[in-house]
């Protein structure tokens, strides 16, 4: 595990959050012209929660020591900026829209209710910024990752295609692994092998 050179982590940090800003801004063009001509809102709910990720990247708390091999760099950099390429379709979802937009906004109630536990103890790679088993952690140790699972599917199926798909189910895959990566990191800190071992559940309770 390597710790963090001020000068060069600095800025890679920098340019991690420019790359990041750009592809949200790209996905928010294409999700707001799909709006304004198929008047799908499913879309605006994912935006909405990538939104999220850009802002809390950007002021997320100092860690202690962060991370950076490169496997967890690809799993991590996998996971943020698959979604940021998925590509809004006009036609018909495999799903009610009304079925759809209710579940990608279940889907961003749990990842607002887990950032609001975590507060800015956040980042893309794993890192330790602080234990948090508040709120919606006292359930599963990943909340946030259970609500893009669910935002991601409700996605799917209002702008169904075989890129989306290919995109997502990348993208979905690199975050498990990712989160199987931070818990390898936090385990090293007592407090959260303590939080571990009191949580069982990794996404959803009662299931895995």
């Amino acid at each position: 595990m390597s710790r963090r050179r001020p000068l060069t982590g600095d800025l890679r940090d920098a340019c991690a959050r420019i790359l990041l800003a750009g592809l949200f801004l790209g996905l928010a063009v294409r999700i707001g012209e799909n709006f304004l001509l198929t008047g799908k809102p499913t879309g605006l709910l994912l935006l909405a929660s990538e939104l999220l990720v850009v802002v809390l990247t950007c002021f997320r708390r100092r860690a202690q020591w962060v991370e950076r091999g490169l496997w967890t760099r690809v799993v991590a950099s996998a996971s943020v900026l698959g979604p940021m390429c998925l590509q809004p379709t006009d036609l018909s979802g495999m799903a009610p829209e009304v079925v759809t937009a209710t579940l990608s906004g279940m889907g961003l109630a749990v990842i607002v209710a887990g950032k609001l536990s975590l507060g800015r103890s956040f980042g893309l790679l794993p890192a330790n910024r602080g234990i948090v088993s508040t709120g919606i952690y006292r359930l599963v140790r990943h909340p946030i990752y259970l609500g893009y699972f669910v935002t991601h599917v409700a996605f799917l199926l209002a702008h169904g295609s075989i890129w989306n798909l290919v995109v997502l189910a990348v993208a979905d895959s690199a975050l498990y692994v990712r989160a199987g990566l931070e818990e390898q990191t936090l385990l090293q800190d007592p407090a959260y092998a303590r939080y571990w071992a009191s949580v069982r559940w990794r996404l959803v309770p009662g299931l895995f």
